[in-house]
């Protein structure tokens, strides 16, 4: 991408691509008597089903991801509910990889329905990254019948905040130049790593725009974001060089499930995170991997959600060394009375040799 005239210095150019209510569109899309009507993807609300996806119809009444679908349900009586069907929403997700590698080889995948793109080497006199990011969505109408929101940046970061602000189907050109500019009025929030507790923290202090926050120094954020601090104060500046990388190494292995009712039963508790042990210790058995960090989470009655974990000496792989280190950690938490709605088993801590050139796992869920 190139700077205004004048210099003749290349930026890069990334566009992020995410679909619109990825899971219920795709419902949509297949069933056109629920078009334009307020629709989820999730679990029976009899069974402490969750929200997976929202279409924007049912948004307009307050439902989001990961809300209860009881509650989505009182919130709007008329919902369709529609389980998910996650060999179709892989389907077309493999589709719409297809279409980015067709542009470049250059292709992040971050979820089932996002990536970013690096389009740099594609940008010539009479190509921009703009008239890139309308072929992509174009394509993606064309093709799949479903819309995809795009953000065009410099960077990662920028191109990702704009895609978000651009949905739906949105197409959102950041240019160089102008980040800082784009950047000052958003909300804080808006930035990566600054979560909902970061945000509330930060207003109080009076912070309630990107604007406000760029004007610290270093030593400041290093003070109130820890070792993250020069990372999150460059984004506010506009600055984030980090490549679009094509493969991660995968850093854990889990299985967790939300149980049916609250419950402190030792016995019960010990059964399910002795069977997600199981389920954990085949996953890296089926790839050849060890760890060495075993951990739990636990979600109590409340909803206050919190891990514990375990570093062993040597790593592990069988289930039952899985299971003796997650039921060591889960008959700490059980003293206390307390009653549990959520359990899951992770292992972590990989041999790096053992884990060269592992995919990272694509998360189920939406110039």
């Amino acid at each position: 991408m190139q700077k205004p005239a004048g210099t003749s210095h290349i930026y890069r150019a990334i566009i992020h691509a995410d679909f619109d209510a990825f899971y219920a569109s795709v419902e949509q899309r297949d069933d056109p008597s629920i078009a334009g009507i307020p629709v989820v993807v999730g679990g029976s609300p009899d069974k402490r089903g969750v929200v997976a996806s929202a279409s924007y119809e049912a948004r307009k009444f307050g439902i989001r991801s990961a809300m209860p679908m009881s509650r989505a349900i009182r919130l709007c009586p008329s919902l369709v509910r529609r389980r998910a069907r996650f060999d179709v929403y892989r389907q077309v997700s493999h589709q719409v990889m297809d279409i980015f590698r067709d542009i470049t080889d250059l292709v992040e995948p971050l979820s089932l329905d996002e990536a970013y793109l690096d389009v740099t080497d594609q940008e010539s006199d009479l190509v921009t990254p703009p008239m890139i990011a309308h072929k992509l969505k174009k394509r993606v109408s064309d093709e799949l019948e479903l819309t995809i929101s795009t953000g065009v940046a410099t960077s990662k970061a920028i191109s990702k905040i704009a895609s978000d602000i651009g949905k739906p189907n949105g197409l959102i050109v950041v240019r160089p130049g102008t980040e800082q500019d784009f950047l000052s009025p958003l909300p804080v929030e808006s930035l990566w790593g600054i979560g909902p507790k970061r945000t509330e923290k930060l207003n109080s202090m009076g912070i309630n725009i990107i604007g406000h926050l760029a004007k610290f120094d270093e030593m400041w954020f290093v003070d109130n974001f820890g070792t993250n601090g020069p990372s999150v104060r460059m984004m506010c500046l506009g600055i984030d060089d980090r490549p679009v990388v094509i493969h991660r190494k995968r850093k854990s292995y889990s299985s967790e499930t939300t149980l049916t009712y609250d419950t402190g039963d030792r016995e019960t508790l010990r059964e399910i995170a002795s069977r997600l042990s199981h389920d954990v210790g085949n996953a890296l058995m089926a790839r050849g991997i060890r760890g060495k960090t075993i951990k739990l989470k636990l979600r109590s009655s409340d909803f206050t959600t919190f891990t514990r974990q375990l570093s062993l000496r040597e790593p592990v792989q069988l289930s039952s060394e899985i299971s003796e280190a997650a039921l060591q950690l889960l008959e700490r938490e059980l003293s206390s009375g307390t009653k549990y709605r959520l359990l899951g088993v992770g292992v972590s801590g990989f041999d790096s040799s053992e884990n060269e050139g592992d995919v990272i796992q694509l998360r189920l869920s939406g110039f």
